[in-house]
């Protein structure tokens, strides 16, 4: 049994991954204040916890690398990130961080603003509102920015339609997020502003919802409706050094990055840099294994030079047009990396050992909750809307240019009903927010959603997926 399970694993994990070969490690970014641009500010969100998403706060980790090599100062830079991986039993290299298989350790001198349970949507947005009072823990710096200065968002998580991850509950949900955006735009606090972020379902943060009018331009790892992917994983090609089961980067965010440290940035413009990370996410037109890069918002921005906001490095001076090689990137898709990462740890260990059993346990208990998350969803769908209809009213998507839901305070009604009788959604069932949202769309009340979560769930045991144990996803 237990091997036709980890068969099972092994054909599903490396379905949809392409090969391709190293790309060369390239030279990376030191300035900050210029008499034209005021200041520069950054805020880099990891929004994950746990050894199986390395990943994303090795993004982050990069990312704060690169823009103080730009010039950016300390103080203006703020990081969220869980900080559960340097010092992590399972790192083959304690106390090093890599984004890259021939990588550098890009954890050495990143700030520790917010870790740990401080990394919440709440701070978040106090953080970008340059509110002091309103946030809770941590270091307290904020981006205290001013009508002239320029402010540059990275995120680097799980997402789902209208959801973005955190490892506290609750997540950012898209509504939400925007309306900080609208409030930071009102209170007069910036010039400009750019945003970048690494999801599944990361369009859909801003589909109609990002305002051409903010002086804000957002470019999102895919659209509304597919997956972001993790990239330099084991077995790939490039592959990380042999010691690593985890993935070590993400795709999209590894082509603004590896971008970014290979150029001058005084020459190269925001569009240039988009068009450049939308082929290679796109594994080069090959979207079964990539995803559609996305631009929301004042576009008239991307004409402007990408040191306004991610700084220059003067030894970058020199370099004129260093094009990345345009070879296929082997990728998983964002939510089967933990799965991944854990099928590679079973393989390694012996088949007497304890733990290898502990593991195959994990793996089927993480499965059996996505059987149950899919089918019950499934279930409520046809108990609402009827046998034939249910399945194509939760998938139905908006036309482009509409949000997600007319009302996002329904939408986190719908997810705490579901949870509380059917378990956590968890990084994999986010996946399913845009079933919530059109059940909203269709009017159901919290009533009849209920009742049929009620029925569905019913005999389920959610054990250690129960939201009073994780808490409520919105």
């Amino acid at each position: 049994m237990a091997s036709l399970i980890c068969s099972f694993f092994a054909a599903s994990l490396l379905l949809g991954w392409v090969a391709g070969r190293p790309w060369d490690s390239a030279i990376r970014m030191p300035t900050e204040r210029d008499d034209e641009v005021g200041t520069r500010w950054a805020v880099l969100v990891a929004g994950s916890s746990g050894y199986a998403n390395y990943r994303h706060q090795a993004d982050v980790c990069h990312a704060y690398q690169l823009l103080k090599k730009g010039g950016l100062k300390e103080e203006n830079i703020v990081v969220f990130m869980y900080d559960d991986i340097a010092g992590n039993p399972l790192n083959p290299r304690p106390g090093v961080i890599i984004n890259h298989p021939q990588g550098e350790d890009v954890y050495a001198g990143v700030p520790k603003d917010y870790t740990g349970t401080q990394v919440t949507a709440k701070n978040l947005y106090a953080v970008i509102m340059g509110d002091k009072s309103a946030v809770k823990g941590g270091s307290g710096k904020v981006v205290d920015s001013k009508e002239n200065d320029r402010i540059f968002i990275y995120y680097s998580d799980h997402g789902g339609p209208g959801v973005l991850g955190m490892p506290n509950m609750p997540f950012i949900l898209a509504g939400e997020f925007n309306d900080v955006l609208k409030k930071k735009h009102a209170a007069g606090t910036y010039k400009e502003m750019v945003i970048y972020v690494e999801a599944c379902e990361s369009g859909s943060i801003f589909e109609g919802l990002m305002p051409e009018d903010l002086n804000i331009y957002v470019t999102t790892a895919s659209n509304a409706e597919e997956s972001s992917w993790g990239t330099y994983c084991p077995g790939m090609d490039p592959s990380p050094p042999p010691e690593f089961m985890t993935c070590l980067g993400d795709l999209y965010s590894v082509s603004w990055m590896e971008d970014s440290d290979a150029h001058n940035l005084k020459k190269e413009t925001i569009e240039k840099q988009y068009q450049k990370v939308k082929a290679r996410t796109s594994n080069y037109n090959t979207y079964n294994a990539g995803s559609h890069v996305m631009e929301y918002g004042n576009k008239s921005i991307k004409s402007e030079k990408l040191y306004l906001y991610q700084g220059f490095n003067p030894a970058n001076a020199n370099i004129t047009d260093n094009a990345l090689h345009s070879t296929f990137m082997g990728v998983v898709n964002q939510r089967d990396a933990d799965l991944l990462f854990l099928w590679r740890n079973y393989e390694r260990l012996d088949d007497r050992s304890e733990m290898k059993r502990e593991i195959l346990k994990e793996i089927t208990e993480i499965m059996m909750h996505r059987a149950h998350l899919d089918s019950s969803i499934e279930f409520i769908g046809k108990l609402i809307f009827g046998l034939e209809n249910g399945p194509s009213i939760l998938k139905s998507v908006r036309p482009s240019g509409q949000e997600l839901v007319d009302d996002w305070d329904c939408l986190k009604a719908m997810v705490r009903i579901f949870e509380f009788h059917c378990g956590s959604l968890t990084q994999y069932g986010m996946k399913h927010m845009r079933a919530f949202a059109n059940i909203c769309n269709k009017g159901i009340s919290k009533d009849a959603m209920e009742e049929a979560c009620i029925t569905a769930c019913r005999s389920y045991d959610s054990g250690r997926w129960w939201p009073s144990n994780r808490g409520y996803s919105a």
